[in-house]
This record gives C-alpha cells, structure tokens and sequence, in this order.
C-alpha cells in the first residue's frame, strides 16, 4: 500500500504510525520520520509551494522506487503546503517491511531524495521579513549518496 498526499491541512503523525502499525502480520518493523518547523535564527514560519500534480508523481516516483528497492509493505509520504508556524509538522514519512534495516534505509532514503527530486519552494519568515531558501548543499549530498549506492551496487 502507497499513500502519498500534498494538502495545506494539519495531520497527526502519530495517528498515521498507528494506522501503519499491525497492518501487516508479515512485517516486524515500521519505520517513521516526522519533519517540523524549527525556531532556530529567529525563524517565525515557513512558507511551502509547490507544482501541482508535479509535485505528487516526483513522490510517487520515490516511493514506488523505496517500495522496490527494500521490499516495502507499506510506505507513506505526506507534505505540507501553505504557511506554517514554528513546531507545526511539515512532513511524514513512513515505511513497513519483514524486517528493520529495510524500513529504516528506505524511510531515510525517502527523505534525502524529496528534499532534492519533489518541487517544493520554501519561503522563511523572521523579523527581517521573509526570504527564498535555497536547495542546501548538505541536501544534495544526502540525495546524492544513495544515487551512488545505487551505481556501487548494480557495478
């Protein structure tokens, strides 16, 4: 099962991980990652776009690539879109597998590609007033590191 949602709307990260919990009595592991706005540098809020229809099949995309690679039962990514103020959630990512190491690699995976391959565009907020973001080096080197992984391994 694939679930992948863009919507502006507040979502309970722990309501999802439960949902995924027991789903599946073949799976030992269920793996999630929950991103929220942080205050740090005097941050206010974020502000998130994104390219409609684009933006959902670039997630499906990883998801249906994480789902292949680590035999996933289960795996879930829903983003925020909109304003959001500092400790709302932004974004859910969640994996289920037979066993650990598989949900966990493809939940980071998940997360390292959309930060680079989704068009998102995100816009701070502080009392400077507000700025474009940048994609952030550290990103594409994460991205970065599974596409070479996956070179060393079809090598």
């Amino acid at each position: 099962m694939m679930l992948i949602r863009v919507q502006a709307e507040r979502f309970d990260a722990g309501a999802l991980l439960n949902k995924m919990s027991g789903a599946d009595s073949d799976c030992g592991a269920v793996a999630s990652f929950s991103g929220q706005v942080r205050g740090g540098n005097g941050l206010t809020a974020l502000e998130l776009e994104h390219y409609p229809g684009v933006t959902e099949k670039a997630l499906t995309r990883i998801a249906t690539h994480a789902c292949k690679r680590w035999d996933l039962r289960q795996a879930v990514i829903l983003h925020r879109i909109g304003r959001m103020e500092v400790g709302e959630e932004i974004v859910f990512i969640g994996a289920t597998a037979p066993h650990r190491r598989a949900a966990l690699e493809a939940v980071s995976f998940m997360i390292d590609t959309l930060k680079t391959q989704a068009p998102f565009w995100k816009k701070e907020f502080d009392a400077q007033g507000e700025r474009w973001v940048e994609t952030r080096a550290e990103d594409d080197r994460a991205a970065a590191r599974w596409l070479q992984e996956e070179e060393d391994m079809s090598a």
